[in-house]
């Protein structure tokens, strides 16, 4: 059983079906939060392009859906897991300090939480 059939089996006592969908969920995270950024960021931050990222990204999580999650023995799981885990500590964060959409009171400064240090 692959594909969508494996998601909607809803195996929920089997551990290897609830990482199955955490690794499917992984990647369609990534890959809206990726939808959701501005493309001239990616070009600011020295990160490839828009384009690029999601093409990457749709692919991972197209191949999931297609052929199911398979992370024992299945390169396009894995090889999709390593491209939205590099998204996510890599790329994510870059975009995010340049938006200043990653955290209180935008980007850095030097204030602290009661005033400026």
């Amino acid at each position: 059983m692959g594909g969508v059939a494996q998601i909607l089996d809803l195996a929920y006592l089997n551990p290897i079906w609830w990482l199955s969908v955490a690794i499917l969920g992984f990647k369609l995270f990534a890959l809206l939060d990726g939808a959701s950024r501005r493309e001239d960021a990616y070009r600011a931050a020295d990160k490839k392009t828009k384009p690029f990222w999601l093409t990457i990204l749709g692919v991972a999580f197209g191949w999931d859906l297609l052929f199911g999650v398979n992370f024992f023995t299945g390169i396009g799981t894995l090889a999709g897991l390593v491209a939205a885990i590099v998204y996510m500590v890599d790329v994510r964060p870059a975009i995010r300090e340049l938006t200043n959409r990653g955290g209180r009171g935008g980007g850095r400064s030097n204030t602290g939480p009661y005033g400026p240090w």
